[in-house]
Order: C-alpha cells, then sequence, then structure tokens
C-alpha cells in the first residue's frame, strides 16, 4: 500500500472519533455515498477496535484506517482489528520502528522540522501536519524547501470553510473528525443531507464548482 498515491487518489479523510456504535454504518456511509472513501477510526474512541471490523465488513471498498496508534501495542491491536493502515499525532520511535520493520502503512503526525526529520530517517515520507489549524498556511511550503520529497495531510481544526486553502496551501490532503458534518445533522439523524455536504467537501477539495 502506497500511502503516497491512497491520499493523492483520496484526499479526504474521514476521522471516527467518538461515533456511537449504533449510527456508525449510517455515519460513514454519508460521508461513503458523498465520495470519501478514506477513514480513520480513533483509538482512544468506545469500541474503537469493534468499529473497525464493522467498517472493514460494511465497505468493502474503503480504506480503513486507526488513528490515535500511539505505541507498538495500539498499533497490534488494530492491526489485528483489521486495520490497513495507522496514523499518529506525533512520532513515537518505538511505533516508527515496528511499523517499518512490519510494513505497516503509518501516516505519523509531525508539526517541528524535527519530526519530519525523524519519520524520513525510517523512510515515512507522507505526514500528519498536526494540529495544522495552529500553523501558519506557508508553513507546509516552508517545509518542502529542506524535505522536498516530503507530503503532508493537514488535520487539526480543518472545516469545509477552510479544507481547500490547505490544498491550496501545498497539502496532498486534509482530514476531517468532528467538523466532517454538521453537528445538527447528525443529531438529527439526516444522513441525506450529511451525504451532500461530504460531496460538498469532496468537490471543493477537487476543484470542482458544486450545483
Amino acid at each position: 500500500m502506497n500511502i503516497r498515491e491512497i491520499v493523492s487518489e483520496n484526499p479526504v479523510l474521514a476521522i471516527m472519533r467518538n461515533v456511537p456504535i449504533d449510527i456508525l454504518t449510517d455515519y460513514a456511509g454519508a460521508a461513503r455515498n458523498g465520495g470519501i472513501r478514506f477513514f480513520e477510526v480513533a483509538l482512544n474512541s468506545k469500541d474503537a477496535l469493534e468499529e473497525i471490523r464493522i467498517l472493514r465488513d460494511t465497505y468493502k471498498d474503503c480504506l480503513i484506517g486507526a488513528g490515535t496508534a500511539i505505541s507498538v501495542d495500539l498499533c497490534k491491536k488494530a492491526v489485528d482489528a483489521g486495520a490497513q493502515f495507522l496514523l499518529t499525532p506525533a512520532t513515537p520511535d518505538p511505533v516508527l520502528g515496528y511499523c517499518r520493520f512490519n510494513s505497516i502503512p503509518l501516516i505519523p503526525g509531525v508539526m517541528t522540522p524535527s519530526d519530519v526529520v525523524n519519520c524520513l530517517m525510517y523512510g515515512f515520507d507522507t505526514m500528519k501536519l498536526f494540529p495544522a489549524c495552529n500553523l501558519p498556511m506557508k508553513y507546509v511550503k516552508s517545509l518542502k524547501g529542506p524535505f522536498d520529497g516530503t507530503e503532508y495531510i493537514a488535520i487539526g481544526g480543518v472545516n469545509i470553510d477552510n479544507a481547500r486553502a490547505f490544498i491550496d496551501a501545498g497539502c496532498l490532503g486534509v482530514g476531517l473528525g468532528g467538523d466532517l458534518f454538521p453537528k445538527a445533522y447528525v443529531k438529527d439523524r439526516d444522513w441525506i443531507r450529511c451525504e451532500k455536504h461530504a460531496e460538498k467537501l469532496v468537490n471543493s477539495i477537487r476543484g470542482i464548482s458544486s450545483l
């Protein structure tokens, strides 16, 4: 699995954090029907491992990963549950080493040049810029100066209004968690409106005008 190619083809990552298991397939289904095929289940969510299994079984045309993989133990549990790739919010050496040694696709979280260097030492060149909202929009292009072979997914504070700006600033993709859908839509279980919202987001990222 080539993470860079996957992100290039799927520039929107839907982050499933604390999504109740009773609405999991409806929630993910609305994102999928809106054009998103790239999902992360945060491992510090209730029922995370079971949710990974459910999503793998239900949406076989989607890529299902596990986020907040901050220890080797969590990595092992996530992969055993069916996670196809992992994400971290930082660069823990045990996780970087474990994933490299076992050829597990990983999107490590970075914020500083030192973080980037550490990831490159382990062979990971497509990274999660986190928290993206706390950094200047020019930050990615500044990183790509000395690290011209790297790519970044902006995560943290990304929403439908600023997502395209991160792409224009040099990010390969974006990840959205709590801002994936308007909270009112989810509260009302209005999955059709959620689907349309996801479609609008994907079209914005791809530079397609929505009708």
